[in-house]
């Protein structure tokens, strides 16, 4: 518990009872952990790992960080684009918190990888933006497909990517999103192999989850979309599939950061692909 806050520690150390020994290395069962836990983790530089799988029932959300100039067009953005950019809440400009998903959270440190870009070029990755946060920032939080994963898992449908231990591939298509001001281009997808019995099933289950994607974009071939090479995902990593499975592809809230490309806001501050801000709000509501 060396380095972990004294409000975490007596919380950490009965993690032990759930730890998994593998040649001396000890992994935390973060899927029964509490947002506000996980969080703390986070901004102590504990946890950096990526969030698929973690805070079971919690919603996960992506991130898009913009100076107040460019948010009535992102806002536009969201809306022209619920299935790729689901918008769940928006801060007040300068406020780290947000009024419904987080009201204790601090966006410049509570996610465990950011991604910076200026004028439409990726610039670095950093664990926390606490020098980059002005008071003319606005936040947003857009709907993350990890969400429904859990009820995927419930109804027996595999997740591929939480089998095998990694972060979900992440695709660019050749679709293009609804254009708003200068933020307009292609979207990118996540996907998810299954058979195709479990592919209607999955398509009748995230039909209820619009907020954070709903049902699938396409089934199937992925050079219809414009992808070549599905073991080539452009975030993420690559999954098995089975011959008996098709890939399913929903729409990702990494969309912001193809578009950021293309947008070149002076500043655009996101979460790294599968590094999720896990709110406090529960699947069921």
């Amino acid at each position: 518990t060396q380095g972990v806050s004294s409000a975490a520690s007596d919380v950490y150390k009965r993690q032990i009872l759930y730890c998994v020994k593998n040649k001396g290395v000890c992994m935390m069962d973060t899927k029964h952990q509490s947002p506000e836990y996980l969080r703390q983790l986070i901004r102590e530089g504990q946890l950096t790992h990526h969030t698929s799988g973690m805070a079971e029932d919690y919603i996960q959300a992506n991130v898009v960080i913009l100076p107040s100039t460019y948010a009535y067009d992102f806002l536009k953005f969201c809306f022209r684009n619920p299935k790729t950019c689901p918008l769940l809440d928006v801060s007040e400009v300068g406020s780290p918190s947000f009024p419904y998903y987080g009201q204790q959270t601090d966006i410049r440190t509570d996610v465990s990888r950011y991604r910076v870009y200026r004028q439409g070029k990726f610039i670095e990755e950093r664990d926390e933006i606490s020098d980059l946060y002005t008071e003319d920032m606005v936040s947003f939080l857009i709907g993350c497909s990890f969400t429904f994963e859990h009820a995927l898992l419930e109804s027996d449908i595999p997740v591929r990517h939480i089998e095998e231990g990694h972060n979900v591939p992440m695709y660019r298509t050749t679709i293009p999103a609804q254009p708003s001001g200068q933020f307009a281009g292609n979207i990118t997808v996540s996907m998810r192999p299954m058979t195709m019995s479990q592919a209607i099933k999955a398509t009748e289950i995230t039909s209820h989850f619009k907020h954070v994607h709903g049902t699938p974009i396409h089934i199937g071939n992925p050079e219809h979309i414009g992808i070549q090479n599905i073991n080539v995902p452009n975030y993420g990593e690559a999954v098995t599939i089975h011959p008996n499975e098709v890939p399913v592809f929903w729409g990702c809230g990494v969309t912001p950061q193809s578009v950021a490309l293309d947008a070149k806001p002076e500043l655009m501050i996101t979460h790294a692909p599968g590094h999720m801000f896990i709110t406090d709000i529960k699947d069921s509501e």
